[in-house]
């Protein structure tokens, strides 16, 4: 979900014309919403590459877009109330959205190294950088509204009903530009396509303005006009600011306690981005028909405000595993239709972002055109609404940096929003006050509201979210922790031998320390050392997860120095818990930076012999670009002569197109590329810049180190022969399965954006990359050793058939291979894990 979007949604207002003559405007606030979603959707992936994911640089470098549309809405609003034809400067102000949106989203995508670069020489003004990229597009948006609103200026009596549907139209466009971005736009033309198509949409509104321009007569001299009874309150415009605040804080909450029922597909928080704003254009659209016919618009604003908080509140303490049910249920029966796997997905999202979002949105969405008629005057239009806007947007960005960075890491998510439902009282307790006659039953209920919003922070328990994550209903919740970057959870699961440690980062299940993970984490740091052309002494791991990775190049006895780049402290905190990483995380031998892997290469020129790649699975929102070819040339750029990259694979997280896609990113950038079986579910791709040749005598020397041996030999592979029997095929081979695959890149993340994956998809991609199966380059291998290493390769492929067979549900095949796996090697604890004792 977006906060930044939420702002600027929430700063939408405009008065009243005839019906006829406002629908021209509505559709320019439709167009100019979707274009303006469009932009704010590429500019936070291209941030997350500029300055990092990390949340503070995030946070802050999105704070430079809320800023924009502040100090626009005041700046134009302004300028507007002195202009005869304000639509002009619309059509102008549209104009250049379009060419400085286009110039800041290519710009944005060449940024990465100079603000490195400034923020090693010039520290803090680095900033100004991407500040300046985001902000000045974002200045001339947040001008566009009030200029707009100025030009339709005419009734005030009018100016609830006419902002009111102004904003619902203006959302209702958000809403579009929201499902566009996600589920056509990026993934048909790329980051930069996208921008310009919104940049059309830009061009569209401005010329529908000026058409509009034509059909009108000039606005009045403000001189001539006449001073009406009217004039705007200030209180409204405060208490409306604090409003946006705790409504953004909201999202913030959202964010994190509603991950854990949906998917860290970019499609899941799409569609709760789209139910959130449809809540707001829903609301607004709904009170704007009435709001000029209220009697005590202050007493139905301080309801409003209020109830949001408390229903907000109350849908987090009412969660339950019927909501599970709830999704479950709804999926089904829309692929009972014959829906597409991600139209069923989307469904399911949906459920869970109406059961959590939706209400609390709808009751926002309605206070905005009451606030519109408390806080606009008419003699000061452009100046009222620039400050509606402004002082909301500054509101919400105080919110958003006072909930991820203080209240969520010091209370908790369910006591955050506990004490933002009881600030929402307290605003309509004050609205109340301020009403008609201080009408004593809304006073009453608004206090009511307070009351019973801290009945529910005293009563529902503080890790309510932690006991609702899938696998805490059959295992034991051992570590859980809400902190700034998100929450992060460990829980056990399975029984007697098969227990192992889970672990849990927004709700979505990672990785763990059961033996299939252990196999191939420890794969993924020693075989390349194993069968590294030099004497490597340094290694950096991208990511640290359960910690096993870095805990096995800890027992590699020849590395000098051991880097780890981990995005969250909580999953370093919470690695103790998992067996088999050799206290990796307090090991002297390891050096953890709290950095985004991609930032740790950026900004840090140093080389390494080995750098290994395990981020989450491309197809998570934000992860693709962890394997885009842009990636791998940085990456490249930081290898020692005859480094090497190794790049896990996963197999079941994207369908088959996809892995081509994610070898070819791979081939084009390394010319010596090779594949390995490290697992049933995974492989892995291993890289260099320089020849790479496999000597079997050093590998077997290597291998026999005391601390390396068993390591490997506790996963299953014994000998150096039977990690060598884990080969795949070489660059060839690569080239035969990518064949004509479009690459991954920072402007084309198309794996983000791909169709969902299908049932069972490694029944097709492992037998594939299988069949590209070749003897391995051997240096220096005598006869016993290349048989005895044909005699595991031989073993490891009848476990995988039998496992295919299992996959395939043929119970007596897989009882057929697995008994002769068995017979050959019964002793091999990896094969052993999926048998049993």
């Amino acid at each position: 979900m977006s906060s930044r979007v939420a702002s600027k949604s929430s700063a939408i207002p405009a008065p009243q014309v005839a019906s006829p003559a406002l629908l021209i405007p509505a559709l320019l606030l439709f167009v100019s919403g979707a274009a303006a979603l469009v932009y704010q959707v590429l500019w936070i992936k291209q941030l997350s590459l500029v300055v990092g994911v990390e949340v503070y640089a995030i946070t802050t470098g999105i704070s430079a877009f809320f800023a924009g549309l502040a100090l626009g809405g005041l700046l134009f609003g302004r300028w507007a109330d002195t202009l005869r034809q304000p639509l002009l400067l619309y059509a102008g102000l549209e104009v250049l959205v379009a060419i400085l949106g286009v110039g800041a989203t290519f710009a944005m995508s060449l940024a990465a190294s100079p603000f490195a670069w400034l923020e090693q020489h010039v520290g803090l003004l680095a900033w100004v950088l991407p500040f300046a990229l985001v902000g000045i597009p974002a200045l001339l948006m947040g001008g566009t509204l009030p200029v707009l609103v100025r030009s339709l200026a005419t009734d005030p009596l009018q100016l609830g009903k006419a902002g009111g549907h102004l904003y619902a139209a203006n959302t209702a466009g958000a809403i579009a530009g929201t499902l566009l971005a996600a589920f056509v736009l990026i993934a048909a033309l790329g980051v930069r396509g996208s921008a310009l198509a919104a940049a059309m949409l830009n061009l569209l509104a401005a010329a529908g303005a000026l058409w509009f321009q034509r059909q009108r007569p000039l606005l009045e001299e403000a001189s001539a006009k006449p001073h009406t009874e009217k004039v705007p309150d200030r209180l409204a415009l405060w208490l409306y600011s604090i409003a946006g605040g705790v409504a953004l804080g909201y999202e913030v909450v959202w964010s994190q306690s509603i991950v854990q029922f949906m998917s860290t597909r970019t499609y899941a928080f799409a569609v709760v981005l789209a139910t959130y704003l449809t809540g707001l254009f829903l609301g607004s659209a709904l009170l704007a028909r009435r709001v000029d016919r209220l009697r005590d618009p202050w007493g139905v604003f301080g309801l409003l405000i209020a109830g949001a908080g408390l229903v907000a509140l109350l849908e987090i303490a009412l969660l339950g595993r019927w909501l599970v049910f709830a999704q479950t249920t709804v999926e089904a029966w829309v692929l009972s239709f014959g829906a597409s796997e991600l139209l069923g997905m989307s469904a399911r999202f949906a459920v869970a972002a109406l059961s959590i979002v939706f209400v609390p949105t709808v009751l926002l969405g309605a206070a905005f055109p009451v606030a519109l008629r408390l806080s606009v005057g008419r003699d000061h239009v452009g100046r009222n609404v620039g400050e509606v806007v402004a002082f909301n947007t500054l509101g919400g960005i105080i919110g958003v940096m006072l909930c991820g960075f203080v209240l969520i890491p010091l209370l908790g998510l369910v006591r955050t929003l506990g004490l933002l439902a009881i600030i929402a009282a307290g605003i309509g307790y004050f609205a109340v006050r301020k009403g008609h006659g201080v009408k004593k039953g809304r006073r009453q209920a608004v206090v009511a509201i307070g009351l019973v919003a801290v009945a529910l922070v005293v009563f529902t328990p503080a890790n309510k979210l932690a006991s609702l994550l899938p696998g805490a209903r059959n295992g034991t919740l051992n570590f859980y922790e809400e902190g700034r970057g998100g929450t992060v959870a460990v829980v056990s699961q399975g029984k007697g031998q098969k227990t192992f440690e889970r672990l849990y980062i927004q709700g979505v299940s990672n990785t763990g320390d059961a033996m299939p993970s252990l196999r191939y984490m420890r794969i993924q740091a020693l075989l390349p050392l194993l069968i590294h052309n030099g004497e490597p002494r340094s290694a950096l791991v991208i990511g640290f997860g359960t910690g096993i990775t870095a805990g096995a190049l800890t027992q590699y006895p020849g590395l000098e120095q051991r880097v780890v780049a981990e995005l969250l402290p909580a999953v370093v905190k919470a690695a103790p818990l998992f067996k088999g990483n050799f206290n990796a995380a307090s090991h002297s031998g390891v050096d953890v930076r709290l950095r985004d892997g991609r930032q740790e290469l950026l900004r840090n020129p140093q080389r390494y012999d080995l750098i290994t790649l395990e981020p989450p699975p491309p197809s998570a929102a934000g992860v693709v670009n962890l394997y885009s070819r842009d990636f791998y040339q940085l990456a490249a750029s930081r290898l020692n002569k005859q480094g090497l990259v190794a790049q896990w694979l996963p197999l079941p997280t994207q369908n088959i197109d996809d892995s081509r896609s994610l070898v070819r990113s791979f081939l084009d950038v390394y010319p010596y590329a090779s594949l390995w079986t490290s697992e049933f579910h995974e492989m892995l791709l291993v890289g260099s810049m320089e020849p790479i040749e496999l000597d079997a005598t050093k590998i077997s020397e290597r291998f026999q180190q005391d601390s390396v041996r068993s390591t490997l030999q506790d996963v299953g592979i014994g000998s150096a022969a039977a990690l060598l029997a884990t080969w795949v095929t070489d660059r060839a081979g690569l080239e035969r399965f990518a064949a004509n695959a479009q690459p991954v890149t920072d402007d084309q993340p198309r794996i983000e954006y791909a169709p969902w994956v299908r049932a069972k998809e490694i029944t097709r991609v492992l037998p594939a990359l299988l069949d590209l199966r070749i003897a391995p380059p051997l240096l220096n291998a005598d006869q016993g050793f290349t048989e005895r290493m044909n005699t595991h390769q031989q073993r490891l492929m009848q476990f995988y058939r039998a496992s295919l067979h299992a996959y395939d549900g043929d119970r007596e095949a897989w009882s057929r291979d697995i008994r002769e796996v068995m017979r050959g090697d019964g002793g091999n604890p990896y094969f052993r894990w999926f048998v049993g004792e």
